[in-house]
């Protein structure tokens, strides 16, 4: 499918490790994220290299994502015991530490799939990172190589930005952070935005 801004997210249940550290067997995505903005990212492995620094940032700011409305879910091909494993091992030994939000297992890869992130030798995901408003429908996406970490801020940038513009009804021009001045989606909007934010740009 490649894009799927625009579209509906896949829904998916499967095993994952919750939050508080509970395992189950029967997680449902849309149940989970029902009335709230959700952030899916995908990552290639548990106990590898930058994965764990990507976790551990997104764990950071989680404060930052709920106080935004956002359910924030990792999925990887490793198995719920993988991933319990993994939380508990401190941060010091190359673990994670205990997140404070859902690890998905896709063991059978069908979810890294649905979102068209498997790697082409199908043996792990990209770092895929999906926003997904509260309708269920995918409004920023973003896939970075194996090498390569994801901005966690730049994430929590985007729903500020989305959140925006759902309530103002102004388009967000390049780098508008929260606070910023949107653009009314007219050319007079363009041309009174760019007068006097140009030279900012």
């Amino acid at each position: 499918m490649g894009v799927l801004v625009g579209r509906s997210a896949p829904d998916f249940t499967a095993s994952a490790v919750l939050g508080n550290g509970e395992i189950v067997g029967d997680y449902n995505f849309n149940e989970a994220v029902k009335g709230k903005y959700a952030v899916v990212f995908f990552y290639p492995l548990d106990f590898t290299f930058v994965c764990p620094t990507e976790l551990i940032a997104f764990d950071k700011r989680l404060d930052e994502f709920k106080n935004r409305n956002v359910e924030v879910i990792g999925v990887s091909v490793d198995s719920q015991y993988v991933h319990n494993a993994w939380r508990n091992t401190p941060v010091d030994k190359g673990g994670i530490g205990a997140v404070g939000y859902t690890l998905v297992a896709d063991l059978t890869h069908a979810i890294a799939k649905a979102y068209d992130v498997e790697t082409p030798n199908q043996a792990v995901a990209f770092r895929g990172s999906f926003l997904i408003d509260k309708n269920g429908v995918v409004r920023h996406q973003v896939v970075n190589d194996l090498g390569l970490g994801r901005n966690v801020d730049e994430m929590l940038r985007m729903i500020d930005a989305l959140q925006f513009n759902e309530e103002h009804g102004e388009v967000c021009p390049a780098g508008w952070n929260k606070g910023d001045a949107g653009m009314k989606g007219t050319p007079d909007g363009v041309a009174n935005y760019l007068s006097e934010h140009a030279k900012e740009l």
